[in-house]
This record gives C-alpha cells, structure tokens and sequence, in this order.
C-alpha cells in the first residue's frame, strides 16, 4: 500500500545540489544465475548482478547536472523539467541546477535513453569530473544513432532480460509472476501508480508492501523505464508502463516494440544496473590498462 517518503522539509523551497554532491544507489541482489525463461522467452540470466532498489531519482539526477551539464553539451536537461523539481540557472557555462525539496524523491522524467547512458557513464567512472563519454558506452557527443554497451561495462542501463527477471522472477518457486509485486493477479491502483490515479509519478518506493521478489519497487508503473535491448534496428525497449498507462502495460505479458532513444515525456524515467557488487567495484587494470572485470552479457 502507499505511503510517502518525502525528504525532511527544508526552511528553502528547493535543494541546491552541488557540483561535489556524492551520489548514493539503492541496490538490490539478483541472483539465481541460469534460471530459465519466461514462456515468452525474456528473463533468463545467466549470472547475478545489482540493479537499483528505486528509480532515479530528481535528487540524483539534479547532482549529476550540477556535475556534469555546466555547459550541457549534450541536451542532459530539458526545460520541462523545471515543472517536475529541477530547474536551472545561469547561462551556458556556468549553468547551475536545483532541486524542489518535496519532489527531490519523484522519478526523474524527460530524460533520454542517451541522458541514461550518460549518467550510467558518471557513476562508473566515479561520478565528481568523470566522463560521461566513455565507460559503459562510447557516446563521444552522439545524440542518436545506435549505441551498444562496451564490454567490462560495469554501471549500465539494465538489459531487457535484467530489467524483467528483477520484476517477475520468483527465486523460490521458479516461476513468473503477472505483476510486478509477485501478484499473479492485475495489480491495482492500492498497489501501483498507474491509470491516472494519482495524476503523477509519486515519490520512489511509496507503495512499500509491493516490492518485487528480489525488492525492487516500482517496476509496474510511476515512469516507463529505460532498457538496453534494440528493437526494430533502431529503438530502445521501455517497460513497466507510467503513471498515465493502461494496466497492461505492467504486466509481464506486454511486448513492447521500443521508442525513439532520443524520446523525452514526463512518464520515461530510469534505473541502473551494475556488475559486479557496486560495493567492490574497484577496476583491476594490467600496467598495459587492460581492464579485467569484464560484463558478462
């Protein structure tokens, strides 16, 4: 059932998010390596991996900005977001974002799957200064076209398989569920933000007695979110549905035919995933600079 998570009300109506700001993930285990597929062949992986408790958040998008879009080369804000907790001042160079405290904890909207792949770039390469071009995949200035994950890709934009085992898989019986929260029935609004029954995203991990099997919250509704999977040639796989979706698109039964990577709504958010454990994730290089954790994918 839902309840709010809001950050602590500050005397100022919104959070200056500094360009320093270190930001922290949520990250749950998914393990049971090689459990087999769905009937409609998706969920399948063939080894364990993290993926973010929650979405991302306006919070951790907003340090991420402050960080890395001074100049914003590459479009990583997009104006409708000052409607949505994070606006921005000062002009090209030394643009400056903050973020509306009460909306700190909503779903970051109007974002890309490229805005995606560049945050996933930043925190694998440490956050702080780190590139947001290279890492777990080489953009350098791309704003479309196809882009794949590099090998040794350690904090990536979750796979279509990832993103879908997280939802439905339960470890325990080694089945699928219909909904998200391991229901195998349609989940409700009591359970889910969906439908037009709120009438916006709500902060992340409000329903806390729906979590999925391996304790991830949000995967049916809220925002669409981002995967890396190609579909058509050229678009990019979302699932989970949003805050203004047909229950349907919850379910496990969808098949989603892709969007237009450079696609920004206010219902197409994020998460990430990581491997290995975040919290060992220190690169292991040769003195030639080889990487040797590499992503198995």
């Amino acid at each position: 059932m839902k309840t709010k998570h809001l950050l602590p009300l500050a005397t100022a109506a919104s959070l200056i998010v500094s360009a320093s700001a270190s930001v922290t993930m949520d990250w749950v285990t998914v393990g049971n390596a090689g459990n087999a597929a769905n009937a409609n062949g998706l969920g399948s992986v063939a080894y364990s991996y993290q993926i973010g408790k929650y979405e991302v958040t306006n919070a951790q998008y907003g340090a991420f900005l402050n960080a890395a879009a001074q100049t914003d080369s590459y479009g990583l804000y997009n104006s409708n977001m000052s409607s949505l907790g994070i606006a921005r001042s000062g002009s090209s160079g030394s643009y400056t974002y903050s973020v509306t405290t009460a909306l700190a904890n909503r779903p970051v909207e109007y974002v890309s799957w490229y805005d995606a792949a560049r945050f996933a770039n930043w925190m694998m390469n440490g956050q702080g200064s780190g590139s947001t071009e290279t890492g777990a995949y080489t953009l350098n200035g791309a704003t479309n076209g196809l882009i794949l994950a590099n090998a040794g890709a350690q904090v990536y934009i979750p796979t279509e398989n990832e993103w879908y085992k997280a939802a439905y898989y339960n470890a325990a019986n080694q089945t699928y569920s219909l909904s998200p929260n391991g229901q195998n029935s349609t989940i409700t609004t009591a359970d889910a933000n969906y439908g037009f029954s709120v009438g916006s995203a709500t902060d992340v991990g409000s329903y806390t007695g729906d979590a999925s099997f391996y304790g991830t919250f949000d995967q049916g509704g809220n925002v669409w979110e981002w995967n890396d999977v190609v579909k058509q040639g050229w678009a990019r796989g979302r699932r989970g549905g949003g805050w203004n979706s047909n229950v349907a698109y919850l379910l496990s039964s969808i098949q989603d035919d892709g969007a237009d990577p450079a696609q920004e709504f206010n219902y197409i958010g994020f998460r990430l995933a990581a491997v290995p454990e975040p919290s060992s994730m220190l690169l292991t290089m040769l003195a030639g600079g080889v990487m040797l954790i590499r992503r198995k994918r």
